[in-house]
């Protein structure tokens, strides 16, 4: 198991899914924490459950204000950060017929506007403390395209393009990576599943168009996510995908 006791880290998204699971898997190897989400009973719950020292900050990451306030709240807790990891998104499928201005906006708000509002705040003050790793999260539809899903395809492609555009200005001093999961079986994707009808047939379908049969597990990505932020020391502006070869 990684040692990675007397380190430091930001999760964002840790009241559920990958985040959450980041949080478990880093707590559960010494790294001293501040998770981030929208759900304060879920944070604080989930705080007070994790055997490393734990600080819950909630946050709309979709607003510049409100994340530059948690985050200042984070790094005084903190007092330096050797890695972020920001893993808030939401996802809700639509057509392009009803594609509302209010859906594309709430897509492009929190899973790109608010990458960018997350990484711009702790990118800089990584920069003055001189380190850092920072991990976004893009998709596999970082690099298709989807039917029902044009916004969240938008979103994370440019995801993929932040994170280069961040990893060029931040270097040498801090690195910044995307990491790509495919399927993950998660509570976001258990709503995906319900939205298509939740049949047996849908699970079925979903999962037999992924080469390796099966999703990942949140426990999967969160180890993969670790290694990438604290031990793939010469990786930045990589785009990592670990999507059980669905861009094969």
């Amino acid at each position: 198991m990684m040692d990675l006791a007397g380190k430091k880290a930001i999760v964002t998204g840790a009241s559920s899914g990958i985040g959450h699971a980041v949080a478990r898997h880093l707590a559960a190897r010494g790294v001293e924490l501040v998770i981030m989400g929208r759900n304060e009973g879920k944070l604080i719950d989930l705080g007070n459950e994790l055997p490393s020292k734990t600080t819950a900050v909630t946050t709309d990451i979709s607003n510049a204000e409100s994340t530059a306030e948690a985050t200042a709240k984070a790094w005084g807790r903190l007092g330096n950060v050797d890695a972020l990891v920001h893993a808030a998104g939401i996802l809700t499928p639509s057509s392009i017929e009803e594609m509302t201005v209010a859906k594309w906006r709430e897509q492009i708000d929190v899973n790109l506007s608010g990458t960018f509002h997350v990484m711009r705040e702790s990118g800089l003050r990584m920069k003055g403390q001189g380190f850092g790793s920072m991990i976004s999260i893009g998709s596999d539809l970082s690099f298709k395209g989807a039917p029902m899903y044009s916004h969240y395809c938008a979103a994370k492609a440019g995801v993929v393009g932040l994170t280069r555009a961040f990893a060029l200005e931040l270097a040498p001093t801090v690195r910044v990576n995307c990491v790509c999961p495919g399927p993950v079986d998660t509570p976001m994707m258990e709503s995906e599943f319900q939205w298509f009808g939740g049949t047996q047939r849908v699970r079925e379908e979903i999962v037999g168009k992924i080469p390796m049969k099966r999703m990942g597990s949140p426990d999967e990505i969160a180890a993969f996510i670790a290694f990438v932020a604290f031990q793939a020391t010469f990786a930045t502006g990589n785009i990592l995908s670990t999507d059980g070869g669905n861009t094969a």
